[in-house]
C-alpha cells in the first residue's frame, strides 16, 4: 500500500480522525500558552530571564516523567484525558487575573501544572494509541501526529502574537481555554474499548520502576531510546545556536531565524506523512539511523555562511530529528504491554526530551567561547557517529 492509501485509511477511521482533532487543538492551546507567556513575562517586567523561565516551567515536569507516568497506567486513559483538558481549560481562566507584576506567580504556577499535566496526557496518549489504530498502522499514526504538531507549530505563533497585540494576554488565555474544552469534547467522543486497570499489588516505587524496566528489557527499544535521547542532545546544542548562524553567519537581523524555523517545521511536517511507509521498508533502526544521519548534515551545512544552504540545512534537520523520535514511540506502543504502557512511554520520553532541555543551556555556554561554526561542524560528526551505531544494532540485532 502507497504512503497516501494507508495515510487516508487512517484519516478515514472514525476514532484515529478524533484523536489526531485532540491532537491539534490541545497543541494549539500549549503552543499559545507558552509561546505568548514570555511576550507576557517581558512585557510586565522588561527582564528577559524572567521571560525566558516560562520555557523552563513548561519543561521541568518532563523530569518527572516516570512518576507522572504511573497515573496513565491506574485508570482509563480516555476519561483521564477528558478530565484533565477540561481542568486545563478551567487553570487557564484564572490567568485573566494576571495584570501586574506582582501577579506573575500565577501565570508560572500555571505553567508548571500545565507541564506537569502534559507529561500524564502525553504518557495516556501514547498508551491509547494502540486501541485507536491497528498495529501495522502505528508508524502511520505517529507519523500524522507529527505531521499535525508542526503544522500546529507554524500557526501557533502567527496567532498568538496577533491576539496579543490586539486584545493582550487574557485574550489569549480565554482562546487556549476555550480550546482544551474543545479537546475534551473530542476525546470524549472517543469510542474505544478500555478495561479499567487491574489493582495495584506492589508499592508506588515499584510501579514507577516498571516502566523503566520494560525498556530496559526490550532489547530492540534500549538503542533507539538511548541513540534517540543522544541525538535531541545535539539537537539542544544545535537549536541554542540559531541565532548566531542568523547574526554572524548570514548578516541577518533575529527575526529572520522565524525563517528557519518555518523551514525546519515544514520539513518535519513532510516526513511525518511518509514516516508509516519507511518504518516499514526500512525497519525502526534504520529509520531512526536515516533521520540522525539527515539531521547531522543539516547541522553541519548549517556552518555554511549561505542563505539558501541554510534553509536547505534547517529543512534536513526538521525532516531528520522527528524520525528517530517517532521510531522510538511505535517501537515503545509495539513492544511493551498494555498495562505499563503509559509509564514506559513517559520515562521513554523523559529520555528523550530532558537531554534537549539541558543541551539548551550547553549550547548557549559553547556560542560564548567558540566559533559557532566549529560547534556545528562537531554536532555534524557526533549526529554521524550515532546514526552509524544505530544502523549497527540494527545490523547485529
Amino acid at each position: 500500500m502507497t504512503a497516501t492509501g494507508t495515510v487516508t485509511r487512517v484519516l478515514r477511521d472514525r476514532e484515529a480522525g478524533l484523536y489526531l482533532g485532540g491532537v491539534v487543538g490541545g497543541g494549539l492551546a500549549g503552543s499559545l500558552l507558552w509561546l505568548t507567556a514570555g511576550v507576557w513575562v517581558k512585557d510586565l517586567t522588561g527582564s528577559s530571564a524572567l521571560a525566558a523561565l516560562c520555557t523552563f516551567a513548561v519543561w521541568a515536569p518532563t523530569l518527572f516523567g516516570p512518576v507522572l507516568g504511573t497515573l496513565a497506567d491506574r485508570t482509563r486513559r480516555r476519561p483521564l484525558l477528558v478530565r484533565t483538558q477540561l481542568a486545563l481549560a478551567l487553570l487557564l481562566l484564572t490567568l485573566c487575573a494576571v495584570d501586574s507584576a506582582d501577579r506573575l506567580w500565577l501565570l508560572f504556577t500555571v505553567l508548571v501544572l500545565y507541564g506537569a499535566t502534559g507529561v500524564v496526557q502525553d504518557a495516556a496518549r501514547g498508551a491509547l494509541g494502540p486501541r485507536v489504530v491497528d498495529r501495522e498502522l502505528l508508524g502511520d499514526f505517529n507519523g500524522l501526529r507529527t505531521t499535525a504538531g508542526e503544522g500546529v507549530k507554524l500557526v501557533a505563533p502567527l496567532l498568538g502574537a496577533a491576539l496579543y497585540a490586539a486584545h493582550g494576554g487574557a485574550a489569549v488565555a480565554v482562546l487556549t481555554a476555550a480550546l482544551f474544552a474543545l479537546t475534551a469534547g473530542l476525546y470524549a467522543a472517543l469510542r474505544v474499548p478500555e478495561p479499567h486497570p487491574a489493582p495495584t499489588t506492589t508499592g508506588w516505587r515499584e510501579q514507577v520502576a516498571a516502566g523503566a524496566g520494560a525498556l530496559w528489557r526490550a532489547p530492540a527499544l534500549r538503542p533507539l531510546v538511548v541513540g534517540g535521547g543522544a541525538v535531541m542532545l545535539l539537537a539542544g546544542v544545535n537549536g541554542a545556536l540559531v541565532f548566531a548562524v542568523v547574526d554572524e553567519g548570514l548578516g541577518r537581523p533575529p527575526s529572520w531565524a522565524g525563517v528557519l524555523y518555518a523551514a525546519q517545521g515544514a520539513g518535519s511536517v513532510a516526513v511525518g506523512l511518509l514516516a508509516g511507509r519507511l518504518l516499514r521498508r526500512w525497519g525502526d533502526h534504520r529509520f531512526a539511523a536515516g533521520g540522525t544521519a539527515l539531521f547531522a548534515a543539516g547541522a553541519a551545512l548549517r556552518a555554511v555562511p549561505h542563505e539558501p544552504v541554510a534553509l536547505m540545512a534547517s529543512v534536513a534537520i526538521g525532516a531528520g530529528l522527528p524520525c528517530v523520535l517517532i521510531a522510538a514511540l511505535t517501537a515503545v506502543q509495539r513492544e511493551v504491554p498494555d498495562e505499563v504502557l503509559g509509564r514506559a512511554v513517559a520515562t521513554a520520553h523523559t529520555l528523550l526530551f530532558v537531554p534537549n532541555a539541558l543541551a539548551l543551556g550547553l549550547g548557549a555556554a559553547l556560542v560564548a567561547v567558540a566559533d559557532h561554526r566549529t560547534v556545528l561542524v562537531v554536532l555534524g560528526v557526533c549526529g554521524t557517529a550515532v546514526a552509524g551505531a544505530l544502523l549497527a544494532r540494527r545490523q547485529t540485532g
